[in-house]
């Protein structure tokens, strides 16, 4: 009976050692392998999605419960991702407000010195240098090492008549 047997679960083959040989180096890699999978699972970090590609798993409900948790996680990470994203949305749109404020400030400065500028500029002497606006600013020079505007000096000419 059994040798009947072991005629009949391996068919013609079953005596063929080397067909048994190839069977046996099949397995023997197929468990290499497999755990080759599993040393790479444990020095993978664990937050990838890979690994529950790779994983095998026992049955069915042990793989739903693998990607669930792996769901959880990266839901997690959306939601702190987002977060983050809101916090610094936030803080551009406080920082773009006081920019703003900072540059109406500023055109309020500038049209209060040119106002003002517009109403000195009849009190200066003919004879002076700054009675003409638009030539002093044509001379004034950036100096971009003191950060200021050089000016140049006033002068008084004085002429003479015949």
């Amino acid at each position: 009976l059994q040798m009947l047997e072991q005629q009949v679960v391996g068919g013609e083959q079953a005596k063929n050692k080397d067909l048994k040989e190839k069977h046996k180096r099949r397995k023997k890699y197929a468990a290499e392998r497999r755990m080759q999978l599993v040393a790479a699972l444990q020095n993978s970090n664990e937050d990838s999605s890979e690994w529950v590609l790779l994983n095998v798993y026992d049955s069915i409900q042990e793989e739903v419960r693998a990607k669930s948790k792996l769901l959880e996680k990266m839901q997690r990470k959306l939601r702190a991702a987002e977060t983050e994203i809101k916090d610094l949305q936030s803080e551009f749109e406080l920082e773009k407000i006081d920019y703003l404020g900072t540059i109406r400030r500023l055109e309020r400065d500038l049209m209060l010195f040119q106002q003002l500028m517009d109403r000195v500029q009849t009190l200066v002497r003919r004879d002076c240098n700054y009675s003409n606006l638009d030539k002093i600013k044509r001379e004034c020079i950036w100096d971009e090492e003191a950060a200021c505007w050089q000016i140049p000096e006033p002068v008084i000419q004085k002429t003479s008549l015949p």
